[in-house]
Parts: C-alpha cells; sequence; structure tokens
C-alpha cells in the first residue's frame, strides 16, 4: 500500500515492481499477486488497460491511519484510559498535530444544543475550559503551548 499511496495515482504491476526492485530483488508475481489481494480485500480497486491492471488506493492513508487507532480503541475496555496512555507516548510534535486537529473538527453548536445548554444551570466547581477531565490532551502546559 505504501507504494500505491506514494504515487497517489493508479499505477501498474510493473510499476510497482520496479520501484520495489531499487531496493530488493522480487519476482513479478509476487508484486502482481500482493496487489490482487488488496484488491480482494477491497484497499485498491483497479481497472483493466490492455492485459494488466492499474490499482489505485481505495482510501487515503491518513483514512487507513485513522481506522486502525478507531479500530485499537474501541476494542479497549475503558477507553478514557486507553486515550490517556496514547497521549502519554506522543511527543510533542505529536500532540501539537492533535491539538490542531480538535481545532479543525470541532463542529460548531447547533440552535438546539445552544438552546438545551441555556436551560441547564452551571456547575458549582466549571472545569477551565481549555481543560476538560475528559480530555487530558487539551490541556495546556505552563507556556501556553
Amino acid at each position: 500500500m505504501s507504494r500505491v499511496w506514494k504515487w497517489n495515482r493508479p499505477v501498474t504491476v510493473r510499476e510497482v515492481l520496479e520501484d520495489l526492485q531499487k531496493e530488493r530483488s522480487i519476482a513479478y508475481t509476487t508484486v502482481m499477486t500482493v496487489l490482487d489481494n488488496l484488491h480482494q480485500k477491497g484497499w485498491v480497486r483497479r481497472e483493466a488497460e490492455g492485459r494488466a491492471y492499474r490499482y489505485e488506493a481505495v482510501s487515503t492513508r491518513a483514512a487507513y491511519a485513522a481506522a486502525l487507532m478507531n479500530d485499537a480503541w474501541s476494542q479497549s475496555d475503558n477507553p478514557a484510559a486507553a486515550l490517556v496512555a496514547f497521549f502519554g507516548m506522543m511527543s510533542e510534535e505529536q500532540r501539537q498535530a492533535l491539538r490542531d486537529a480538535v481545532r479543525i473538527a470541532q463542529v460548531p453548536e447547533t440552535q438546539e444544543q445552544t438552546e438545551a445548554s441555556d436551560s441547564t444551570p452551571a456547575p458549582e466547581n466549571p472545569t477551565p475550559q481549555n481543560q476538560t477531565p475528559e480530555n487530558p490532551a487539551s490541556a495546556q502546559d505552563p507556556g501556553g503551548r
């Protein structure tokens, strides 16, 4: 899949083979079998071109990584603890990428959500807006990063 994602366009078995052969010896039939298996699993689609096929990724590498993370997280018996442990493994660059992603993914409140929150009394000891117990990654460090 790395080779298919790398080109970001439909590729032939021959193109993948030639690229792989720059690093190691590999047979045409091996590459053909792997691409066929990826097609059968639904990871790539293919279109006939003469006697060969052109293979194209069905989803992006990012979507694939997200699906893997979602699958792993959904298998946890304690999703919040799994997230906290995951955040603890992240580098500072990864935590910044997470902050950026959360900002991008936040959906504006709908009118119904706004009306519902207006009728709900505020808690006695509210948590600061930038730090929630459910999302420890949203907490800022003392330097404001």
